[in-house]
């Protein structure tokens, strides 16, 4: 990150309400994004930013849990307003829907569901929104890519080789779209054991060869920890539950760059 942004492009719509779009992509499922996510919002809300997190999988929404938010949102009848939580603004087809409810929808009515949360949702004033993309390559990606100026994407993914081959298709599809790679994140890199070793359980050093395969960016490893996992289903994320906590600070670090890079 040794360079400023672009300038933004009038040929998109930015969010309004927002400066800066920051996507959490990966192209395949089960890689952690969701808690990603909403750990670097909560890290950038911790260091001085203005943060909404938009969770833009429709069929799959984590935030709801995430967040621990089971209110509905508020609306004048043209525009939702956002739930306020950690002082951060969230929004998530799952505050519309019951927990169990399948989103048994068609690609238009995703992209339609998409429009309307980037063009009528009362975004306010946000120094960063970050948006929590689905798995895949599909309507999604394409209406974020197309039609919607976003200011750079971070991919996620766990180092084997079987979650690399998705993320390889994510890189050249965001290549290709002209959307600017931020970099890739190791999640779930490696774990401590009692005996203070580290074990790498899904391999080591692909999401880095990766990196270095497309030139872009490697931002670092993010072990694996039970308390992550176990913060998350109680809503309350390792960054907003233990700042001084080692994955906390790792956050806190990306979310500092990010910060310096942008603002």
């Amino acid at each position: 990150m040794d360079t400023k942004p672009r300038q933004k492009s009038f040929e998109k719509n930015p969010i309004i309400g927002t400066k800066f779009t920051i996507a959490i992509s990966s192209a395949k499922g089960g890689v952690g994004k969701s808690t990603f996510a909403t750990n670097l919002a909560l890290a950038l809300k911790k260091s001085g930013c203005k943060v909404g997190l938009l969770d833009a999988d429709i069929y799959g929404p984590s935030l709801p849990k995430l967040f621990s938010i089971n209110e509905k949102p508020k609306s004048d009848g043209k525009t939702l307003n956002p739930i306020l939580k950690y002082d951060i603004q969230c929004m998530s087809i799952g505050f519309l829907t019951e927990e169990q409810t399948p989103m048994i929808w068609r690609g238009p009515m995703v992209t339609s569901a998409i429009k309307t949360f980037t063009q009528k949702v009362a975004w306010n004033d946000l120094d960063f929104i970050i948006v929590d993309m689905p798995p895949g390559t599909g309507d999604t990606q394409l209406t974020f890519s197309q039609e919607i100026k976003m200011d750079g994407v971070i991919i996620v993914s766990t180092p084997q080789e079987i979650a690399l081959q998705d993320v390889k298709r994510g890189i050249r599809m965001y290549d290709k779209l002209g959307v600017k790679i931020i970099g890739l994140i190791d999640n779930m890199s490696y774990f401590i054991g009692d005996d203070g070793k580290k074990y790498p359980i899904f391999g080591e050093g692909g999401v880095k060869r990766t990196a270095d395969e497309f030139n872009k960016e490697f931002l670092g490893e993010i072990p694996i920890n039970p308390e992550v996992g176990k913060l998350g289903d109680l809503g309350t994320p390792i960054v907003e539950a233990n700042l001084q906590h080692e994955i906390s600070k790792i956050y806190l670090e990306l979310a500092r760059k990010i910060k310096s890079f942008y603002l």
